[in-house]
């Protein structure tokens, strides 16, 4: 009489089959049924990834506290008892329904959210692309034409080629660092002490960079704790991030007085505990406009943090093993990177 379409089955068996052939909106469960009870029908329908979001309301004439947690423990959403009170039955049906396309609806506009996320992640990696590739075939184009025109001079085609190499190289990484974002291949894992992963880091981070910063590090990591880890991705995300450090200060500081701070050590938060690898600089700190976007592909900052794609690398490849990076500014001035890692 309500406008509500309602389709009957005589026992749970019964209902089993009719939601098979029409999913309904919300189901009316008795509790006391021949062949299969209530109880067993309703868990059945919530272990069937089909049926597990429909909701169910029990009505039975078991008023105990016992036979309400019973009902649900099992899935349901409501509990109705005898007598009925087809009034408030009906407010508690309306109830449901109204819930249950709030939920369709959330389904629906987070879905839609993720498309418009994607195309737009698409469209800003597209972008970004584009204009770096441009930029520097831009370089390799202008230093042919100055190769051409100046091949008597041996100091303008060392520093022609110089600077064309360097292009050529940065156009390398960025082709390799989309390859590693695209490839989905699981890697091969280790257990690794977060000692010795770190001094092999730090060793490799002076080296390739020819940095003589001075690194504070503070190691609060038990022995005993291994983390599981593909090695050479997390020494090369560390790199990133001790590079980024120490790139954060101004050109005219001394490379002995760029501080990182390094401290590794174990945390809990709600109850999980994880390796927590904290990278601190004294410099310029974040602009405060960037916000979580410094993940994003190819966002610059005269900071020269988050150039081209390392940190949405780095982050990319740390969710794939487990942990998470956080990024923020750190109190009394400077960055800092934590990097958190299971174990």
């Amino acid at each position: 009489r309500h406008g509500i379409e309602v389709l009957t089955a005589s026992n749970g068996i019964e209902c089993l089959e009719v939601v098979k052939q029409r999913p309904p909106d919300l189901i009316l469960l008795d509790v006391m049924m021949p062949e299969m009870d209530g109880i067993t029908t309703c868990q059945q329908l919530k272990a069937n990834p089909a049926t597990e979001t429909i909701p169910v309301i029990f009505i039975t004439a078991r008023a105990s506290k016992e036979g309400k947690i019973e009902g649900l423990d099992a899935g349901a959403a409501d509990y109705i008892t005898k007598p009925i009170d087809l009034d408030e039955t009906l407010a508690r049906v309306r109830t449901q329904l109204r819930m249950g396309e709030m939920y369709r609806e959330n389904l629906e506009l987070q879905q839609r959210l993720a498309d418009a996320r994607k195309a737009a992640s698409i469209g800003a990696v597209t972008q970004g692309i584009a204009h770096n590739l441009n930029n520097l075939l831009g370089v390799v184009v202008g230093y042919l034409d100055l190769l051409k025109k100046g091949h008597d001079s041996p100091d303008r085609l060392e520093r022609a080629i110089r600077l064309m190499d360097n292009a050529v190289q940065r156009m390398v990484l960025i082709v390799r660092e989309l390859s590693t974002m695209a490839n989905k291949d699981s890697l091969e894992l280790k257990d690794v002490k977060v000692h010795d992963l770190l001094t092999t880091t730090v060793s490799r981070f002076r080296k390739e960079h020819n940095i003589l910063s001075t690194i504070n590090w503070v190691d609060e990591v038990p022995d005993e704790i291994l983390i599981r880890a593909n090695v050479e991705v997390l020494e090369a995300i560390i790199g990133k991030i001790l590079i980024n450090a120490w790139e954060a200060y101004p050109k005219e500081t001394a490379p002995k007085a760029r501080i990182i701070d390094l401290t590794s050590k174990v945390q809990k938060i709600r109850g999980e505990s994880f390796i927590a690898i904290i990278i601190r600089d004294h410099g310029v700190g974040l602009p405060a406009e960037l916000g979580d976007s410094i993940f994003d592909p190819f966002v610059t900052s005269k900071t020269a943090v988050g150039r081209g794609m390392g940190l949405t690398t780095a982050r990319h490849d740390l969710r794939n093993l487990g942990g998470d990076i956080i990024l923020e500014n750190a109190p009394g001035g400077g960055a800092r990177a934590t990097i958190k890692y299971p174990f």
